[in-house]
């Protein structure tokens, strides 16, 4: 799955520079994530450095967009041209 953002977000800026594929950006209100470019950090993290440094804890699996690791992996080799 990639994640999403929910509207708990206080835009405090700490999620965007951690994101390893710049997946999160500045929405109209809050901070929103392209779910093409999310890969939940596989290939760069253990775990998603986003939810890791959120204060509010604000950042969950989205459920309408289920990925597998394998699919997460294949996003992260397009995503750093490895594919």
């Amino acid at each position: 799955m990639s994640l999403l953002i929910t509207d708990e977000c206080i835009n405090c800026d700490v999620c965007e520079p951690e994101c390893p594929n710049e997946a999160i950006y500045q929405g109209e209100e809050i901070y929103e994530i392209d779910r093409d470019k999310c890969t939940e950090c596989v290939g760069h993290y253990d775990e998603p450095q986003c939810i890791e440094v959120c204060p509010v804890d604000c950042i969950l699996t989205d459920p309408d967009n289920e990925e597998s690791e394998d699919t997460l992996k294949q996003k992260y080799l397009r995503l750093t041209g490895q594919a």
